[in-house]
């Protein structure tokens, strides 16, 4: 997936419910479903303008949620902070035993319950 589409879709995924209805199903009907803009306006009995304005409006609105509140950001930020811990807590492992070893187990199945959560 390229990389505009998954911000697309990322966006979606977390104001999506911010948008109208209409909004809503255009964006992700055009970017998701990768129907067409006349496909789109058929399914909705609306104009192919209608369908236009209605994506048009709902990135303009999902980008601006984005800019107030940096979710997105966030989110990847943290992600790649898991995955840099991860990598460190397996590094680890390998070097110690005992008590250290289940400790560092433990703190690495923290780490990958953490990653399923973001």
């Amino acid at each position: 997936m390229e990389e505009g589409r998954l911000i697309r879709s990322m966006l979606l995924d977390f104001y999506g419910e911010l948008l109208t209805e209409k909004q809503r199903d255009c964006f992700d009907m055009h970017y998701n479903e990768d129907l067409s803009l006349s496909e789109i306006a058929e399914q909705l009995g609306i104009s192919r303008q209608g369908v236009w304005d209605n994506i048009r409006r709902a990135e303009s609105a999902l980008n601006e949620f984005e800019e107030k509140t940096g979710l997105i950001r966030r989110f990847t930020r943290n992600r790649l902070l898991l995955e840099s811990l991860s990598d460190k807590m397996a590094e680890l492992a390998g070097l110690t035993d005992g008590k250290a070893a289940k400790l560092v187990e433990e703190a690495a199945r923290d780490i990958e319950a953490m990653k399923l959560e973001v």
